[in-house]
C-alpha cells in the first residue's frame, strides 16, 4: 500500500472513529464517513466493501496492533525509559490500554461499546492461550481449553470496563496483579 493509500485508510479509520464517538453504529451512514473523511465515495468502496468491514478492520488494526505490542517485549512505545518492562504481558497490555492510543478507551465505552468489547475478546483469546492457558496448566485440566480461554478473555474484558467506569485509577500494574491473583487458581 503507497503512502496516498495508508493516509486515505487513517483518515477514514479517524472520522469513523470521531462518528463512534458521537452516536451509535447503527447510526452511522457511509455517506457521513466519506464527508467526515473528506473523499469520494468512489474512493471509500475501494477501501471497503461496507460499513461492516470498515468496523472489522479498524478493530483488528486497534486491537491487533496492541495485543502484538503486548506480546513483544521490545515494543515499549518509550513506556519503561528506565528499562524496566513489566513480566507480564497483561500489564503491557493494560499501559497500551492507558495510553489509550487512537482513543481505544473512548471506543470501549461509546454506545456502540458491545461491537468493540467482542472483537477485543475475539483478539484476546490467542493472547491468552498462549500466556496462560498452554503454560505447564497443572490444575483443572479436565475443563476444556476453550472454555478456559473464554472465561479468562471475558474476565480481562470485564475488568477493564470496570475500571474505565472507575475513572481508570488502579495502575496498570495492581489491575494485572489482580487479574492473575484470579486467574492463576484456575489454572
Amino acid at each position: 500500500m503507497d503512502r496516498r493509500q495508508k493516509k486515505t485508510r487513517a483518515a477514514i479509520f479517524s472520522a469513523f472513529s470521531s462518528l463512534l464517538a458521537e452516536k451509535p453504529y447503527s447510526k452511522i451512514t457511509v455517506q457521513e464517513i466519506i464527508d467526515a473523511a473528506n473523499v469520494g465515495r468512489t474512493t471509500f468502496y475501494a477501501h471497503f466493501e461496507t460499513k461492516d468491514d470498515l468496523l472489522k478492520e479498524l478493530c483488528e488494526e486497534l486491537f491487533g496492533h496492541i495485543i502484538a505490542s503486548a506480546m513483544d517485549c521490545t515494543h515499549t512505545h518509550g513506556l519503561y525509559s528506565d528499562g524496566n518492562a513489566p513480566e507480564s504481558v497483561f500489564c503491557h497490555l493494560l499501559q497500551h490500554l492507558q495510553e489509550n492510543d487512537k482513543n481505544i478507551i473512548g471506543l470501549l465505552s461509546c454506545e456502540s461499546s458491545e461491537i468493540f468489547l467482542r472483537y477485543f475478546k475475539d483478539n484476546l483469546n490467542g493472547l491468552v492461550e498462549s500466556q496462560f492457558v498452554n503454560q505447564n496448566r497443572t490444575t483443572n485440566t479436565h475443563i476444556p481449553q476453550n472454555f478456559l480461554i473464554n472465561h479468562i478473555s471475558g474476565s480481562f474484558v470485564e475488568m477493564v470496563l470496570w475500571w474505565i467506569k472507575g475513572h481508570m485509577k488502579q495502575t496498570p500494574a495492581e489491575l494485572d496483579c489482580y487479574f492473575r491473583a484470579v486467574i492463576e487458581p484456575i489454572l
